[in-house]
């Protein structure tokens, strides 16, 4: 998945700003930023729930803009921390959504469609509660519904806007454990993250976004440096090896002493 030059506004706001990203196929990618930095945004640029005013996106050698909605939703999942209009519906009616975009109209789920569905809730963590109405799983719960959902589409890029919200350590490590290996399986993943060192223990590549601009990408080794999080993040962080995987992990110290208060932020 490639972008170049992409920018966006909303009510003569500039939101995203000629952003220029790239994720290689088959690998695991964290969007990364402050509040408002336009992580979001950029996750439904490429998704195609918002339009781009300028710029191109592309999966592989198609431009995204080019595609019919239907061919876009069969090779791009996008998984929120909230699926709109389930209200009401059971969570394996919830994660049979995803199969829409394969099917015909006024079709019936065929048995394909029911097997995905099974795997999906199975893969998200999510089978033991699928006949439970989608009203009354708690947060952490209906990310895991929601991410079965997006894995249903069975999509080529996987997009997921920060999927460790609401959950608990292990829930959280569960979760990047089922991104690294859906990326091993060829599905390109791009997931919007707060926690540093996660992303870094788990990200082939990551894009630090800051006020709608890319200030930095690449292996989380080379891009998450001191300096680097120092100047977009204002806190004081040490770099430093996990003794198992030799990935980087972040400690944190305090905020920096000259860091100035943030500049209204887009809305994401």
């Amino acid at each position: 998945m490639r972008g170049s030059r992409v920018r966006f506004s909303r009510a003569s706001r500039l939101i995203v700003d000629d952003v220029d990203i790239t994720v290689p196929r088959g690998a695991v990618g964290a969007l990364l930023g402050p509040n408002g930095a336009g992580k979001s945004t950029l996750l439904h640029l490429v998704a195609g729930v918002e339009r781009a005013d300028a710029g191109a996106l592309a999966l592989g050698d198609d431009d995204l803009a080019a595609l019919r909605r239907r061919d876009r939703a069969r090779r791009i999942a996008l998984a929120e921390q909230e699926v709109h209009g389930a209200q009401g519906l059971r969570v394996d009616d919830v994660v049979a959504l995803g199969r829409i975009p394969h099917q015909s109209a006024w079709a019936s789920a065929s048995a394909h469609d029911r097997a995905v569905v099974a795997r999906s809730l199975v893969a998200a963590g999510a089978a033991e509660f699928a006949d439970r109405p989608y009203d009354e799983l708690s947060g952490g719960e209906r990310q895991r519904v929601n991410l079965a959902r997006a894995l249903a589409q069975e999509p080529e890029l996987l997009l997921l806007d920060e999927p460790t919200n609401h959950l608990d350590i292990h829930a959280q490590l569960t979760m990047l454990a089922l991104l690294r290996r859906l990326a091993d399986d060829g599905i390109t993943v791009l997931a919007a993250l707060h926690d540093l060192s996660l992303a870094a223990g788990y990200a082939d590549h990551v894009v630090v976004l800051a006020a709608g601009r890319v200030v930095a990408a690449g292996a989380p080794g080379e891009v998450l440096t001191t300096e680097l999080i120092r100047e977009v993040w204002g806190v004081e962080a040490s770099v430093l090896e996990h003794p198992r995987s030799g990935r980087p992990l972040i400690a944190f110290s305090e905020v920096t002493a000259d860091a100035a208060p943030p500049a209204p932020a887009p809305v994401e």
